[in-house]
């Protein structure tokens, strides 16, 4: 599974995402956490110090590796140069698996251990001074956008993205890769205000968006988000003395989380796992290939002199029956 954690800056989703990485990895489940925010805080919500959450890898400055790994033998593709964020895959592609061991997670993952299991980390790399005036954000996530259209999971394997806040996702097609999107949302206009967003903007592309409440203090505020959210509100997190000692650095256990705010990471699991179900690896691909024609036209073709079109396999769909032969 493919999820995705998204809201505005201050909701809490990298809290929440985190937890949920947590939660995943508690019960056994193989997880591949990233952070995809500007704001690279995933690595010390899982409990990284903040020497080793910057000592990261960055995926971007791992682009040219990532590309040359993916691409393979196939013969659309007449080099890495030649690859964009949004090529999609075919035949003699290198696809990934959430389990295994590959270049790619050799040079940019990193293991961490939790109270409760483990999980691998990749992260974007922070925006720095000297990109400021030459780059965007978004061609960081770029190496997202690709790993992403490159992997192949099956049930009960996650691949968990907390991303950029507020509406930044929608400036690629990193949004259509995922099963289920996540969006918190504080009890406010702001909050909101984000969440309407997405549910404009995703309205054409068949995301599966479910909004978790957060910071809700009373009945006022779960009847605030009732009214605004409708049916799209999936459950509320409920405020936390266990977050609180977390955020101050202490590390307790996750089975001292309170009660009510353990069944709500459970509801999220059996969401995502009912969006397995929904799965359509058909439009899942298709979706790939119109955003990779909308960049090649825009800008790679020009980019890379070459016409990005032809790179499509139209005969290759990316799904579930590739899982046992993703290392071919």
């Amino acid at each position: 599974m493919k999820i995705a954690f998204v809201g505005k800056g201050g909701s809490g989703k990298t809290t929440l995402s985190a937890l949920f990485i947590r939660h995943l990895a508690a019960a056994g489940c193989p997880v591949i956490a990233v952070d995809a925010d500007i704001n690279q805080h995933l690595g010390p919500a899982l409990g990284l110090s903040d020497d080793q959450a910057a000592a990261l890898p960055s995926l971007g400055a791992h682009l040219p590796q990532i590309k040359e790994y993916l691409r393979g033998t196939n013969p659309l593709i007449g080099s890495a140069d030649e690859m964009i964020k949004t090529t999609p895959p075919g035949r003699g592609s290198r696809l990934l698996r959430i389990v295994e061991e590959n270049p790619v997670y050799a040079s940019c993952a990193r293991p961490i251990a939790l109270d409760e299991g483990s999980v691998r980390l990749l992260a974007t790399g922070a925006f720095t001074e000297d990109d400021l005036g030459v780059a965007c954000y978004h061609s960081k996530v770029g190496a997202v956008e690709l790993l992403l259209n490159h992997l192949v999971d099956g049930r009960d394997e996650y691949v968990v993205t907390d991303m950029t806040a507020g509406s930044d996702s929608f400036a690629s097609g990193l949004f259509t890769r995922f099963d289920l999107t996540f969006l918190i949302a504080e009890p406010t206009r702001k909050g909101i205000s984000v969440y309407r967003q997405y549910k404009e903007y995703a309205r054409d592309f068949g995301v599966n968006l479910c909004v978790v409440g957060n910071k809700v203090q009373g009945p006022d505020d779960l009847a605030f988000l009732r009214r605004e959210v409708g049916d799209d509100l999936l459950a509320v997190f409920g405020q936390s003395d266990w977050v609180r000692r977390l955020e101050q650095g202490a590390e307790p256990p996750l089975h001292t989380l309170e009660p009510a705010n353990r069944a709500v990471l459970d509801l999220l699991r059996a969401r995502a796992d009912q969006a397995h179900d929904a799965r359509d690896p058909q439009r899942y691909t298709r979706q790939a290939v119109t955003f990779h024609v909308r960049n090649a036209e825009s800008w790679g073709n020009a980019k890379t002199g070459i016409d990005l079109a032809t790179q499509v396999d139209k005969d290759f769909v990316l799904g579930v029956d590739q899982l046992d032969i993703a290392h071919a």
